[in-house]
């Protein structure tokens, strides 16, 4: 009689459970909601124009005869939700599974996991942004992780940046996986818009807040190297194998 196999976590859920454990250690709640969203929590509230290219049906999946619903795109719909409910103080993380209408490679998938962040409070600032993802770093890819914040642009931030963090491989030094610059991009982040917080019914004049949201797959990578995205969902047992149930 051959050996009971035992089951082992999925790596994506590994890497979700310990962001979820980091930011809830920092008095973050977690909010969930649905998959299935309106254009007004998934586009419209997030002050995304009308004619953003993220509304089109080649990067969005709408319902057939149902127009105005479709998969989301991000869990910041999940923001809208809690904030249209919800009088601040605000400190909530949202992970959750994500549709949009990609060509399936090595390096893209119709659907992933996310993880985003969202505080709302009297007199939050852009550092109290930095010193909260500084942490987050380094208690994910460890003490010596450095980071640095680039300008972006994002509908529902302003301003909007893109972080890195110094590649976990060589240290910062420069190598094949991060291009030889020594960083690495993992998130976008930002100070929530105004117009966004007027839309879900809190004063803009009184509160400010911070916004961010991470690709867990792409978190995945870079702790574990895996190089292809479809193995996260062929649940290949050879693949599954390779990973411990804690982390």
């Amino acid at each position: 009689m051959s050996e009971t196999q035992k089951g082992k976590q999925h790596p994506l859920r590994l890497l979700t459970a310990k962001a979820i454990k980091v930011f809830t250690d920092l008095g973050f709640e977690i909010a969930t909601g649905p998959e299935m969203e309106s254009e007004w929590y998934n586009f419209d509230a997030l002050n995304v124009p009308k004619d953003h290219p993220a509304r089109d049906m080649q990067d969005t999946f709408f319902i057939e005869k149902t127009p105005d619903i479709l998969l989301r795109t991000h869990t910041s719909s999940v923001q809208v939700r809690v904030m249209e409910k919800q009088k601040p103080p605000i400190r909530i993380i949202m992970p959750g599974r994500v549709f949009r209408h990609e060509v399936i490679s090595a390096r893209a998938h119709c659907f992933f996991h996310q993880v985003e962040g969202l505080y709302i409070n009297r007199n939050v600032s852009f550092a109290d942004l930095k010193q909260t993802l500084l942490y987050f770093a380094r208690e994910m890819f460890g003490a010596d992780t450095q980071i640095r914040l680039r300008p972006s642009y994002f509908p529902f931030t302003e301003p909007s940046a893109e972080m890195d963090i110094s590649c976990n491989l060589c240290g910062g030094k420069g190598c094949a996986f991060c291009k030889h610059t020594g960083w690495v991009e993992i998130l976008g982040c930002g100070m929530v818009d105004p117009n966004v917080l007027e839309k879900c019914g809190i004063n803009s004049k009184e509160y400010s807040g911070y916004a961010f949201g991470m690709g867990i797959e792409r978190i995945t990578n870079l702790k574990f190297q895996v190089k292809d995205l479809r193995m996260f969902s062929e649940n290949d047992i050879r693949f599954l194998k390779q990973f411990s149930n804690t982390i």
